[in-house]
């Protein structure tokens, strides 16, 4: 990937979202969103060439709106990583700890900050903007905000230590394309299914893969939107898409399945 490279990812300029992209892909020109839906349009649109979006945290589990996105969405993800988290309280300087009332933050950031906010802000409204990097604009002499260390901006002093509910917090991001699945080499292959909705449905699908010795490194149910009381399930495992054992699994499990996409391959 060159300079020319256009990458779109949430934003405002700081948010983690565009740390991985940088992280990512150096020296590529960002394009930053409001929302992640945003960034998944430009990538369709041919505005972008790809996007990168957070799909899993340590400490929260999947990021549910990306995984809606993913399913609905003709992208493909082909490269995942690991960004480690460092949330850190912002306030305009001068700012007193007890005149605050107002903490902004993204929703998943106040998720992961709960027990720092319950302790140190009881009485605080937690208010979620559309990134961590948003709260910086909405500080004044009353509030404060949850951002990544990595932030530097003039007047706004950070928290000497990571308020995070745990100090090992990551978030990992996928780099997406446009288009359906594609043959690659992958060490790790993430899909979509819904089964019958019936007993032992969920267990048929699972001996598929045990079936093939494949390790299921990570499983995780969504509601249907169209039909109350069946699930989606997104599922990881560890495998190579072009190897043979792999692709007997994915054909039974699509045969198996009443829906089945493939989301990416990539590691």
């Amino acid at each position: 990937m060159g300079e020319n490279v256009k990458i779109a990812c949430l934003g405002p300029a700081g948010s983690y979202s565009e740390l991985a992209a940088q992280k990512m892909r150096m020296g590529c020109d960002i394009s930053l969103c409001y929302t992640f839906a945003e960034a998944v349009e430009r990538l369709l649109s041919g505005a972008a060439d790809y996007a990168v979006l957070p799909v899993q945290n340590a400490l929260n589990g999947g990021v549910l709106p990306v995984l809606d996105l993913l399913e609905k969405k003709e992208v493909f993800g082909i490269e995942e990583y690991l960004l480690p988290i460092d949330h850190r309280l912002a306030t305009l300087e001068g700012v007193k700890t007890e005149d605050i009332d107002t903490i902004y933050s993204h929703d998943q950031a106040l998720s992961q900050c709960g027990e720092f906010l319950r302790a140190r802000f009881p009485r605080a409204r937690r208010v979620a903007v559309a990134s961590t990097a948003e709260s910086l604009e909405k500080l004044d002499g009353h509030s404060a905000g949850i951002v990544g260390a990595h932030i530097q901006r003039e007047g706004v002093v950070l928290s000497p230590e990571n308020i995070a509910d745990a100090r090992q917090n990551f978030t990992r991001f996928l780099l997406v394309r446009r288009g359906g699945a594609e043959e690659v080499r992958s060490a790790m292959v993430f899909l979509c299914a819904v089964c019958a909705h019936e007993p032992g449905s969920l267990l048929g699908l699972l001996k598929i893969f045990q079936r093939y010795s494949l390790n299921l490194t990570r499983i995780e149910s969504r509601p249907v939107k169209e039909a109350f009381g069946k699930y989606r399930f997104f599922i990881e495992f560890a495998g190579d898409l072009l190897g043979d054992r792999v692709k007997r699994a994915l054909a039974d499990a699509r045969a198996y399945c009443s829906q089945f996409k493939l989301l990416g391959a990539y590691g």
